[in-house]
C-alpha cells in the first residue's frame, strides 16, 4: 500500500510549466543578380539576424550530430531548376555542449545561398526555410520555419548559354572528425603609420596557417566559388574605413577543390585594411571571415575570428586575435512579416513572486504539523549541546538550514527537467493525469484526516540517519536530509501540492516554489539556534498540531476538485457543472467551520473544551466563505474565484441566464448588431464566449468573417483549465470599455488549447513543430499558437489585420483594465493606418 501511495505522489510531483517562446531570427532575401536571362544560373541569398545570446545551425552538419541543419525547400515550378543544396556562407565552428559534438553555426548574423537555373521568363520563386536555433544558457533547442517569396528578379528576353558549373561549386564546409573545433590558423593585428587625427593608417592582419593547409585571399574573382577573406567592422565614430581588404603578395594556383584559378596564402599571409583616424583613441571591433582548405586531408573549413582591440594598444606591437563564439536559444515560426521579432516578445505576468509567497506560506504551515514542530527544539538543543561554543552551534544550524533549502531546490530542479512543453500541456489538461492528481489530493486529505500515514521506507530513513551521525559539515547535511525524510508524512502532501500547482506556470516555477517552501521551513532551525532563549516562547506540542493537519486536509480536498473540473471541462463530461462544484466547496467550508468550533472530531483529535481565539477567527472566515459561495449556486459571477470555478456557461439553473443577460445589458447597451453573422458557428455547441460576446472558435471561420466585415481579428488563446484566463474574462473583459471594443471593433475568436474533442480524420495533420499528428481541437490550436505566434502560455491575446499580420505586440495576463484598453486601441489604430 505504501509503495502504491508513494507512486501516486511521485506522479503528482512530476510536472513542469510553460515557457514563453521568443522570436529569435529576422530574415531578409536577396539574389546574386537582379536582372537575368533564361539559362542564367544565379544564387538566392537568405540573410538571417539572430538576437543576442542565440545561434542558428548552418546547413552542413556531420551525419551523427542530432542538430537540425538549415534547409531550403523551394516550391516546384517550371520556371527554374534547383542546383545543389543550400549552403552557409562562412559559418563558424564550435564544440556544442547541447549535442556533445562539433557543429557548424552562425551567431549574430548569417548568410545562406541556394543556386538555381532560370528556365522561363515567368520566374516564380517561393518556398520554406527550415532551421534550428539553440542556446547554451538554458540548454534548449526548438526548430523554426520561415516562408519566403522572391519576386524581384527581372528576366529579360533571349537565352544565354549557361556556363559549365564544376561539381564542387559550393564550399564543402567539412568539419574535422576529432573533438572540439578544428583550428588551422592563428591571427595577429598590428598597424602601420602614425595614428594622428586626420591621418590614414593601415591595419595589418597577419595569419599563420598550419602545414598542408592554405587560406584563400581577399582578391578572388567576383564569380569565384571559394570564400574570400573579408573583414567587417562594427560601426564607430573613431575611424572611417577606406577601400577593401588588400592582400600582400598572395600566390596563385589552379584549385583542385573548385576547378578554377585562385589566389591564396600558405604558411604565412598578410592582409591590410586602410582607415582614416577621426578620434585620438578608440576600440577596433569586428570579425574576420575566411576559408581554409587542405589538399592532403581533402577538407575545407570555414573560419571566423572576432577582434576587439584599442588603437592605443597597437602602439606596443601586434596583438593576437582570439575567437569568441556567441551562443543561446529560441524558436521561430511562419510569418508573413519579418517584424515579428519585436511584436511577438512575450510579456511577463509576474506570477513567480506570487507563487513564491504562496509556497513560503505553505512552508510556514508545514512547521505547525506534528511531524515538524516538535523537531525544532530537539534539533536546536542538539546543536547547542554538541557544540563547543555558541559560534559553532550557530554555524552548524546555518549549514543545517542551508542544506534544507538545497535539498528542496534539488527536488524542484529534478521535476523541472523531466518534461517538456507539450507533455506539460497534456499533464495539465489530459483526463488520466488530472484524475490521478485528483486522487492524489484526496489521498493527501485522507492522510491529514488521520485515516493513514504516508511514510517513506524505513530503510532509507535509517541509512540517512547513520550518515548524519558522522558529524561535521557532511553529517549536518544528512541530518537535514533525515529531517526531510522523517517529516515526509506531514510535508509530502504540502510539497506535492506546490509541485502540482506549479505546472500552470513557467519552467522555473517548481524551483521557485521549492525555494519559497524551504526558506520558510529552514528559518526556525537557524533562528532559534542563534537566539536559543526564544525557544521558551514556543507553545507546547499538543492536540492543536493535529488540528493544523486536519485543516490542511480540508484545503487539500477542496483543491483536488479543481483537477477533476479541468478534465471535466476539457472532455465535456458534464460531471462538475458550476453549481455542483460550488456546492462541494460550500459543504467543505461549512464542515471546516464546525470542525474549528469543536463540533466535528476526527481520529487523533483531542476533545475541544474551549474554543480558542484563533479557532474562532478561522471558523468565522470559513463560514463567511460559505456565505460568499451561496449566491453562486444561483448564478452570481463570484469574481473573486473566477479563475478556480467552472465558467458560468456550465451553470444549469435558469436564473443564471437571466442574471447574465441583465449584467450584459448593464455593461453595454446599444452595441452594434453584426450583419451577415454566420448562422452556424463551428464548435458553438460545446464552447462559449463570456458576457454575450458573439464570436468564433475556429480560426479560419473567424478570419473569413473578419475580411468580410473589414475588422481586425482578436485571437484569445485560452483553456478550460486556465485560471488566469477566467480572471481576465471576469475582471477585464467585463469592463464596459473593454467589452464595447471587443463587441464593436473586433472579430473575436477563442482558441481553446486544451479541448479534447476529436476532429474528423480528414482534418488531422502532422505538426511541423514536433512531427506528431494533431487530432483534437485543443492540440491543433496549441500547435497553431506555438508555430505561428511563438507562445505557449495562456491567456495569450493576438491582434491581426486581414492579411494575418500582427498589429501590435501580443498581450499576456494583465488585470489592469487601462492597459488592456490601450492594447485594443493601439491595435485598432494600426489597423486603420493599414
Amino acid at each position: 500500500m505504501r509503495k502504491y501511495l508513494l507512486s501516486l505522489i511521485l506522479v503528482g510531483f512530476t510536472l513542469s510549466s510553460f515557457a514563453q517562446f521568443k522570436q529569435t531570427t529576422n530574415w531578409t532575401f536577396d539574389a546574386s543578380e537582379k536582372e537575368v536571362k533564361v539559362g542564367d544560373e544565379i544564387e538566392l541569398i537568405f540573410n538571417v539576424s539572430v538576437i543576442k545570446d542565440w545561434y542558428i545551425y548552418s546547413s552542413n552538419q556531420k551525419e551523427d550530430v542530432m542538430a537540425i541543419p538549415a534547409t531550403a525547400e523551394l516550391n516546384a515550378d517550371p520556371s527554374f531548376e534547383v542546383i545543389g543544396k543550400l549552403y552557409g556562407v562562412n559559418p563558424k565552428h564550435k564544440f556544442d555542449q547541447i549535442w556533445g559534438d562539433t557543429v557548424e553555426y552562425f551567431g549574430a548574423k548569417g548568410e545562406f545561398r541556394q543556386k538555381i537555373k532560370v528556365l522561363s521568363n515567368n520566374l516564380k520563386i517561393s518556398g520554406t526555410l527550415d532551421f534550428q536555433t539553440c542556446t547554451d544558457v538554458t540548454g534548449q533547442c526548438v526548430p523554426g520555419e520561415q516562408d519566403f517569396v522572391i519576386d524581384f528578379i527581372k528576366v529579360t528576353g533571349g537565352e544565354k548559354e549557361p556556363t559549365e558549373t564544376p561539381t564542387q561549386a559550393a564550399p564543402q564546409n567539412l568539419l574535422s572528425q576529432g573533438p572540439g573545433v578544428r583550428t588551422v590558423t592563428s591571427w595577429k593585428l598590428s598597424k602601420e603609420g602614425t595614428a594622428e587625427v586626420g591621418s590614414e593608417i593601415d591595419l595589418v592582419f597577419n595569419v599563420t596557417v598550419d602545414a598542408n593547409w592554405y587560406i584563400y585571399s581577399s582578391d578572388l574573382a567576383p564569380d569565384a566559388s571559394p570564400i574570400p577573406a573579408t573583414v567587417v567592422f562594427e560601426e564607430t565614430d573613431g575611424f572611417e574605413v577606406i577601400g577593401g581588404l588588400i592582400p600582400t603578395n598572395p600566390k596563385k594556383k589552379f584549385d583542385n577543390f573548385f576547378n578554377e584559378e585562385v589566389t591564396y596564402f600558405s604558411g604565412k599571409g598578410e592582409f591590410k585594411q586602410r582607415i582614416k583616424i577621426l578620434k585620438p583613441d578608440f576600440q577596433i571591433k569586428g570579425e574576420l571571415d575566411f576559408q581554409t582548405c587542405s589538399d592532403v586531408e581533402g577538407l575545407c573549413i570555414n573560419g571566423s575570428e572576432d577582434f576587439d582591440v584599442a588603437l592605443s594598444a597597437l602602439e606596443d606591437g601586434a596583438k593576437k586575435i582570439t575567437t569568441t563564439a556567441g551562443v543561446a536559444t529560441g524558436t521561430n515560426s511562419k510569418s508573413s512579416q519579418s517584424s515579428f521579432e519585436d511584436l511577438l516578445k512575450p510579456e511577463d505576468d509576474g506570477s513567480l513572486w506570487g507563487f513564491f509567497i504562496t509556497a513560503f506560506l505553505f512552508g510556514l504551515a508545514a512547521l505547525l504539523t506534528p511531524c515538524v514542530f516538535p523537531m525544532i527544539p530537539m534539533t536546536v538543543a542538539f546543536f547547542t549541546n554538541s557544540s563547543q561554543s555558541r559560534a559553532q552551534a550557530i554555524t552548524k544550524a546555518s549549514i543545517y538550514g542551508i542544506s534544507i533549502i538545497v535539498i528542496y531546490i534539488l527536488i524542484g530542479l529534478l521535476f523541472t527537467s523531466l518534461f517538456g512543453v507539450g507533455i506539460a500541456n497534456e499533464l495539465a489538461t489530459g483526463a488520466i493525469p488530472n484524475i490521478i492528481f485528483f486522487a492524489v489530493f484526496v489521498i493527501f486529505a485522507l492522510s491529514f484526516f488521520g485515516l493513514f500515514e504516508i511514510v517513506l521506507p524505513s530503510g532509507l530513513v535509517n541509512k540517512m540517519d547513520k550518515k548524519a551521525n558522522k558529524g561535521g559539515m557532511f553529517g549536518t547535511f544528512f541530518m537535514a536530509f533525515t529531517l526531510v525524510l522523517v517529516s515526509f508524512s506531514c510535508t509530502g502532501p504540502i510539497v506535492g501540492t506546490i509541485l502540482i500547482e506549479s505546472f500552470q506556470g513557467q519552467v522555473t516555477k517548481p524551483v521557485v516554489g521549492m525555494m519559497g517552501f524551504s526558506i520558510a521551513f529552514a528559518i526556525p532551525f537557524t533562528l532559534f539556534a542563534i537566539f536559543p532563549g526564544m525557544l521558551k516562547s514556543l507553545p507546547k506540542s499538543g492536540g492543536w498540531l493535529n488540528s493544523v493537519k486536519v485543516v490542511l486536509g480540508f484545503i487539500e480536498l477542496a483543491l483536488g476538485f479543481k483537477f477533476l473540473s479541468v478534465a471535466d471541462q476539457a472532455y465535456h463530461w458534464g460531471l462538475l457543472d458550476r453549481e455542483i462544484y460550488i456546492a462541494i466547496w460550500l459543504v467543505i467550508a461549512v464542515l471546516l467551520g464546525f470542525y474549528l468550533l469543536g463540533k466535528l472530531r476526527l481520529p487523533h483529535d483531542d476533545e475541544v473544551q474551549k474554543t480558542s481565539v484563533p479557532r474562532l477567527v478561522l471558523a468565522i472566515i470559513s463560514f463567511v466563505f460559505a456565505v460568499y459561495l451561496l449566491p453562486g449556486m444561483f448564478g452570481a459571477p463570484l469574481k473573486g474565484l473566477s479563475g478556480y470555478l467552472p465558467p458560468l456557461t456550465t451553470h444549469d439553473f435558469a436564473l443564471r441566464e437571466m442574471i447574465r443577460e441583465e449584467i450584459g445589458a448593464a455593461q453595454i447597451s446599444g452595441s452594434a448588431t453584426e450583419t451577415g453573422f454566420p448562422s452556424k458557428i463551428k464548435y458553438s455547441d460545446i464552447l462559449h464566449l463570456p458576457h454575450g460576446i458573439k464570436g468564433f472558435f475556429d480560426y479560419e471561420q473567424a478570419l473569413a468573417y473578419a475580411k468580410k466585415v473589414k475588422k481586425p481579428l482578436f485571437i484569445d488563446f485560452t483553456g478550460h483549465g486556465c485560471v488566469n484566463c477566467r480572471k481576465m474574462e471576469e475582471y477585464v473583459w467585463s469592463d464596459p470599455e473593454v467589452l464595447k471594443r471587443l463587441k464593436e471593433n473586433y472579430v473575436v475568436v477563442a482558441l481553446y488549447v486544451d479541448d479534447k474533442t476529436e476532429l474528423p480524420e480528414s482534418e488531422w495533420y502532422t505538426s511541423e513543430f514536433d512531427n506528431k499528428v494533431k487530432k483534437t481541437i485543443g492540440k491543433q490550436n496549441f500547435d497553431f499558437q506555438i508555430t505561428r505566434f511563438n507562445g505557449n502560455a495562456q491567456p495569450y491575446y493576438v491582434l491581426l489585420d486581414n492579411n494575418e499580420a500582427p498589429l501590435v505586440r501580443p498581450k499576456a495576463y494583465d488585470v489592469e483594465v487601462s492597459n488592456f484598453v490601450e492594447f485594443l486601441d493601439k491595435g485598432l489604430a494600426e489597423f486603420t493606418k493599414r
